[in-house]
């Protein structure tokens, strides 16, 4: 059978035990229909990269679907009827990833957000020593930003 990776967005008002009770409903309904779901996989409440319906948030969930293509068909037809659904998105893949998701592992690493392990902003300035560029002196003037800062000035 084909195999699927199904990603949907629920709303961010709704609670994390109401997206499980939405990821079983949609379960049901690719096992209803001849499929399985191999993985199920919650990745939180994310930021969007855009407002959707008036929402800046909303809770991501991946399933991993073996399953015929009229199983899918009925999957996103109830994904679109679903009200606490956003958006949703499948794509056909060849074969599934084995273990976690990209999403998952970059979810657990330690220097997420520019922050060090010791829990402090890393510097700007933390290059180290720069000796081996030379001295910047010894280069001559360009001509394109004489011009520019001469015009600018007057």
């Amino acid at each position: 059978m084909p195999c699927y990776e199904y990603t949907y967005i629920a709303r961010q008002d709704i609670q994390p035990q109401q997206v499980e009770a939405i990821t079983n409903d949609l379960t049901s309904v690719i096992e209803n229909n001849g499929g399985k779901v191999t993985k199920s996989e919650y990745w939180g409440l994310r930021n969007l990269a855009y407002r959707i319906k008036k929402y800046k948030k909303g809770h991501y969930v991946h399933l991993n679907v073996d399953g015929p293509a009229a199983a899918v068909a009925e999957l996103e037809r109830n994904s679109r009827l679903h009200e606490d659904v956003v958006r949703y998105m499948t794509v056909r893949v060849d074969e599934f990833e084995e273990g976690e998701s990209v999403v998952l592992k970059s979810k657990g690493r330690e220097d997420r957000d520019g922050r060090d392990n010791r829990g402090g902003r890393f510097e700007r300035n933390d290059r180290g020593d720069r000796n081996d560029r030379g001295d910047r002196g010894d280069r001559a003037e360009r001509s394109d930003r004489s011009e520019k800062s001469a015009s600018s000035d007057s």
